[in-house]
């Protein structure tokens, strides 16, 4: 365990935004962490956990120490109830439990489900980060939230080190939220993440754009690994390569609104496209944003992703100022023509 100075996060960050921290240092093991919360520098300084700083725009230098994670390990488990010690379901017939480490790259966690054609996490193949960040966000794409897969998540206290084992339900998981994103925020350390996934097929096919593309390419899925691929040639096509250019992947939420606003809006928008999901309405912040005309629209060295609008994206040399300042203009832009206030998905720190 090795604490740096003046670190550059730079090349940490998906955005890729020039930033540095006072302190940095990498979890490898959990007895890492139980040391550097003994230390000054921790004590002293305000904190920030990441992973794969994916969902993160920093806007300046920060002035404390970064503690990043890097636990690494998938396996097939037996989880246990934390108050009763015993195994919590029937495992073997119908579903799989399987254990990854909290730096574990997301997608590789996929990989490895998918490949033994274990279904619930193919639909969110090629989601940037890590694994202990995804039930923080409670990530969710084409139609499925990883709240919908996860049995428990471990996690040890920011300043005691005692590991708490939170049930799904103690996870309090929403529309991109968790205990871990507003209660709880800053106050655990995810060291591991219990996935309950599905033996046998359970194909969720159902979103439109996979549909669309089966229906066009004349494809039927015969397991969990084909819907992975379909959904990471989507996104492929779709999302900008944060190796090539600066992101976050989608930078704002969705906007949910009640029947008497969605009347509201046809009357002037006939063809706003809407969704039910949980007795909710669902309008798609990019389709708003696009009526705005941001689609692939660039101020000065950042803007808008030419294919997605819900991307903003950092063509080079990009300051976390001016990220967050178009942000802020397309906010007021969809606010004075919609009447609608969406809202940054990406922490903003």
């Amino acid at each position: 365990m090795t604490i740096q100075k003046d670190y550059d996060l730079t090349d940490l960050s998906t955005f890729h935004v020039k930033v540095k921290a006072k302190l940095f240092c990498e979890i490898n093991t959990e007895q890492d962490f139980l040391d550097l919360i003994q230390t000054d520098e921790y004590k002293n300084n305000q904190k920030l956990f990441i992973g794969g700083a994916s969902n993160i725009l920093f806007t300046k230098d920060f002035d404390g120490i970064v503690v990043c994670n890097r636990l690494k390990g998938i396996e097939i488990t037996i989880p246990t109830s934390k108050r009763v010690g015993t195994p919590t379901g029937n495992v073997g017939e119908d579903f799989v439990y399987i254990k990854a480490m909290g730096g574990e790259i997301w997608h590789d966690f996929v990989l490895f489900a998918v490949n033994k054609n274990y279904w619930g996490v193919e639909n969110l193949s090629l989601v940037p980060g890590t694994v202990g960040a995804a039930p923080v966000q409670n990530i969710g794409a084409y139609g499925t939230e990883v709240k919908d897969t996860i049995e428990n998540v471990e996690a040890l206290d920011v300043e005691t080190g005692s590991k708490t084992i939170f049930s799904k339900d103690e996870c309090e998981f929403a529309y991109r939220e968790s205990v871990f994103k507003n209660k709880l925020k800053g106050k655990y350390f995810i060291t591991a993440v219990v996935f309950k996934l599905s033996k046998i097929p359970k194909t969720n096919i159902t979103y439109r754009a996979l549909k669309d593309y089966l229906e066009k390419n004349n494809l039927t899925v015969k397991n969990a690994k084909d819907v992975s691929d379909i959904v990471s040639e989507i996104r492929r096509t779709k999302l900008p390569d944060p190796k090539v250019l600066g992101s976050a992947g989608s930078f704002f939420k969705n906007v949910y609104v009640d029947s008497a606003k969605l009347a509201e809006l046809k009357k002037e928008y006939e063809t706003v496209p809407a969704f039910e999901e949980n007795g909710k309405i669902k309008i798609p912040s990019g389709w708003l944003i696009e009526q705005c005309g941001w689609k692939g629209k660039r101020v000065g060295n950042v803007g808008v992703h030419d294919k997605q609008a819900l991307v903003l994206v950092n063509h080079g040399g990009a300051t976390g100022e001016e990220v967050l300042a178009l942000a802020n203009e397309i906010v007021d832009s969809v606010y004075k023509k919609f009447g609608l206030k969406i809202s940054p998905e990406v922490n903003l720190i």
